[in-house]
Formats: structure tokens, C-alpha cells, sequence
């Protein structure tokens, strides 16, 4: 005679409790909004909190994304925002203003003054950009002063073009613009702080250096005019478009409040499935020091929800008393850590 089994029904994806979410994702920037399609998707119960405009509002045009190249940052958000329709995801348009940790494992997120549990927590905060003090400079950010010569180097090819920075950031991208234009200055402001070797490199293709203190920038596409750099007791250099790379810190105070461990250059630190050093807390895109490029948010915050998605997909099975179990070939395999190829 046949041996009886149960037949359980399968594991419901999300409301494990009726008071607790799958996934709470604290940001809505491409890799949140990336995270929240997959889970969505996945049948899970999710909580998008926004906090606000994406931190390239102020630009035109996105640009180096597939099918979606010239694209306004809204535009782009307003579309992954309306994907995530059909699906149990909740979007709420403020930020996180308080995490904590429960002693059951789960966490509690504050929105305004209402909490919302969660299984696991990902966080989409990025990064902020700490722009120098320069007068008109801060006003033109996006509008003729850039950051990323592939978002918007081919703009302005072969046109005159400034890098603005000292030491070996300064020197590196100087050298990355020059694929752009032949026509390249870069302004120092004081100390160029760089080697003799690399004031050789910028000389030898043709990059100029000027150390004189900036006074102000005027002009840009605000006023469809160049943008003119001044100088104190130096003469003004007019361009097309000015790049350099900012300082950066954390878009949330929330991770490190929570105790994630951040690198030297204040990165939140995460392994190779995403998650931070706090069992259950995961973190993507610009704010853990990934390259900071709009597919690659995208496709790390895919990444995370899958890895999120397998790990409670794992433990509703075990909780009916089932297992992925491998065949005999595969024993060696059982103690692996499973990844999200594995469903």
C-alpha cells in the first residue's frame, strides 16, 4: 500500500502576518524602484517609501539607459512608479525617519507618526553631492556644470570644455574628458596638488591648467549662453560645460544609525548579495560606492530583491516542513548558502 502524504498547500508569498510586510525599501531612486517592480512581481508585500525628486532632477535629459536614452529624470520615475500599479506595492511619498530592530528579528520603520513592521529592510537612500563653495556653481549642477562625462560628455563633444578639481581625481577625469574634446582646461583653484608626473600626462595631450582662485560662474544653458568661469586677477574662460566629481555623503543617517558598517570613505559596505552587516538589512545602488550609472542601480536593486525573495521563499518552505533538498550528486552542495538561480 502507498505511503499517505499531506498535501500542503503552498506557501503564500507575504502577509506571513497580517501587521507585518515582506520588504520595506527606504528610496525610490532606480535601484529602489528597480527592487520594488521584482518583489512586486515576486508576491510580495511591499512599503516604497519615496523622499523625494532623484538626485539628477536638475539635468535635461538622462542619457546611456536602453531604450530610454534622452529620457527627464521624472519622466523616468513617473514611468517606474506607474509599472509598479498592478502589483502589492504601497508608495508612499515620504522618507523613513526612524529604524529600529525588534527582539523577534523583524524591524520597524517610522513614516511621519505611524510605524510599519517588516521582515527585511532594504534601503535605496544614496548618496548626496557636497558641491564646492563656488558662487553660481550649485545654480548650474545639471544645467552646464556635470558629473559624468558618459551621462553627458557626448553633448558637448569636441566643444571647449573645463574640469574643475586639484589632486588625482581631478587629474583622472581630466584625462577621461579629453576622449570627449581636444579643447580641455583644467581649473584648479589654487593648489593643483598634482605630481610632477601627472602635470606631465595633462601636458602631453594637450590639457591646460590654470590655478588662478575661481571668483564665480556665470552664463549656461539657464541662459543660453557659455558657461564663463572668472577668475581673480586672471582672465575669464568661457566654455561649454564644466565637469568634476563632488564629495559625497550618505542620502540617510538611517543605516549607520542602525549599526551597518560603513568603509573608510563612508560607503555602506555589503557583500555579494547585498546585504549590509546587519542580518536582514540590505542596501544598493550609489550608496554602497557601486559605479553610479542608472543600469547598474537598476540592476543591483534587481539583484537584492531576488536574493530577498529567495531567503523568504527558503524559510516559507521550511516552515511547512519541506526543504530544497539536493539529489545524492549534489550532497556536497547542501550547506550552500541559496542563491536566487536556485528556484
Amino acid at each position: 500500500m502507498a505511503e499517505s502524504v499531506e498535501v500542503l498547500p503552498p506557501p503564500r508569498a507575504g502577509r506571513v502576518q497580517a501587521d507585518l510586510l515582506d520588504v520595506v525599501i527606504v528610496g525610490a531612486g532606480p535601484s529602489g524602484l528597480s527592487a520594488a517592480l521584482t518583489l512586486g512581481r515576486s508576491r510580495r508585500r511591499v512599503l516604497l517609501l519615496d523622499g523625494g525628486p532623484p538626485r539628477n532632477a536638475s539635468v535635461s535629459a538622462g542619457h546611456g539607459l536602453l531604450t530610454r536614452d534622452g529620457m527627464h529624470p521624472a519622466d523616468l520615475k513617473a514611468q517606474a512608479l506607474a509599472d509598479l500599479a498592478p502589483y502589492d506595492v504601497t508608495v508612499c511619498p515620504d522618507g523613513a525617519r526612524e529604524v529600529r530592530r525588534e527582539p523577534n528579528g523583524a524591524f520597524a520603520v517610522r513614516v511621519g507618526q505611524d510605524w510599519h513592521r517588516t521582515r527585511v529592510l532594504l534601503f535605496a537612500t544614496g548618496v548626496r553631492d557636497v558641491l564646492p563653495p563656488v558662487p553660481g556653481l550649485r545654480e548650474r549642477w545639471g544645467q552646464g556644470v556635470f558629473h559624468c562625462p558618459y551621462c553627458d560628455g557626448w553633448e558637448h563633444e569636441g566643444r571647449a570644455l573645463a574640469v574643475y578639481g586639484c589632486g588625482q581625481s581631478a587629474h583622472h577625469l581630466a584625462l577621461t574628458v579629453r576622449a570627449w574634446s581636444d579643447r580641455v582646461t583644467l581649473i584648479c583653484d589654487g593648489d593643483p596638488a598634482l605630481t610632477p608626473e601627472q602635470t606631465r600626462d595633462l601636458r602631453r595631450v594637450g590639457i591646460r591648467i590654470r590655478t588662478e582662485p575661481v571668483r564665480h560662474l556665470r552664463g549656461g544653458p539657464l541662459e543660453d549662453q557659455p558657461v564663463c568661469v572668472t577668475f581673480r586677477g586672471a582672465p575669464p574662460l568661457s566654455v561649454d560645460a564644466v565637469f568634476l566629481a563632488p564629495e559625497q555623503q550618505q542620502g540617510s543617517h538611517l543605516p549607520a544609525a542602525l549599526g551597518c558598517q560603513l568603509s573608510d570613505r563612508g560607503r555602506v559596505q555589503v557583500d555579494d548579495q547585498q546585504e549590509t552587516s546587519v542580518p536582514g538589512v540590505f542596501a544598493v545602488g550609489d550608496m554602497t560606492g557601486a559605479p553610479q550609472y542608472v543600469v547598474q542601480a537598476a540592476a543591483a536593486g534587481m539583484h537584492a530583491a531576488q536574493v530577498i525573495n529567495t531567503r523568504l521563499i527558503h524559510a516559507a518552505v521550511h516552515s511547512l516542513g519541506a526543504a530544497f533538498h539536493n539529489t545524492p550528486d549534489d550532497e556536497a552542495e547542501v550547506t550552500r548558502p541559496p542563491e536566487p538561480d536556485d528556484e
